[in-house]
């Protein structure tokens, strides 16, 4: 994917209506400190586009990237994080599930975790619950660039088994730092979600 142009286009809060795109939506969950905001970023090519906080907890918002006038891709709020209060996260939570039933463009759903650690028990319930929704969510292993490469094989399996996985699931090892996974998670996205990759 050649990122031409992108525009922050629509930002929902708790109260917010969904808004009816026309183009395919790409939406990304994971836990508040997982790095979202460096892989949207590291996909739409951009430094700083996605806001990264010091601050784990700060995305409140789900906010919809349009990309070349094509496709979207949608930043849900991160979960999981401890200091907000649990009203909070079930405001959140409402809001997550108003989109993946409300949504009529949302193609696909990749959940973050990280690949150094067993998947929390937050982990566990997002991934169940999103698999409960309908979707079979794509993992993307983040933080590679923090394991020997000897090791990713045995973390991806850890992954694979915490999780108990759908047969079949995608995962993809990606690093904000050394941008390894960029191209497979845009390969696939073309090839399998977009209407393009649909069409040859």
């Amino acid at each position: 994917m050649i990122i031409k142009n992108i525009n922050l286009e629509t930002v929902c809060g708790i109260t917010s209506r969904l808004p009816e795109n026309d183009k395919p939506e790409i939406a990304f969950a994971g836990k508040s400190n997982v790095g979202k905001s460096s892989l949207i970023n590291a996909l739409m090519n951009r430094k700083s586009y996605a806001r990264i906080s010091a601050t784990p907890g700060k995305t409140q918002t789900i906010n919809f990237y349009n990309i070349n006038d094509e496709m979207y891709l949608v930043d849900l709020p991160g979960y999981g994080y401890a200091k907000v209060s649990q009203q909070e996260k079930e405001k959140w939570g409402k809001m997550i599930e108003r989109y993946l039933h409300g949504s009529k463009q949302l193609r696909a759903v990749f959940l973050l975790i990280d690949i150094r650690h067993e998947p929390s028990a937050n982990d566990k319930m997002m991934y169940d619950w999103v698999v409960s929704q309908g979707y079979n969510p794509i993992i993307i292993a983040t933080k590679l660039d923090k394991l020997k490469r000897s090791q990713v094989d045995k973390h991806v399996k850890m992954l694979r088994q915490g999780l108990k996985l759908v047969p079949g699931t995608r995962i993809i090892p990606f690093s904000s730092v050394t941008k390894q996974g960029r191209d497979e998670i845009w390969e696939l996205v073309e090839t399998e979600f977009l209407d393009r990759g649909k069409e040859e």
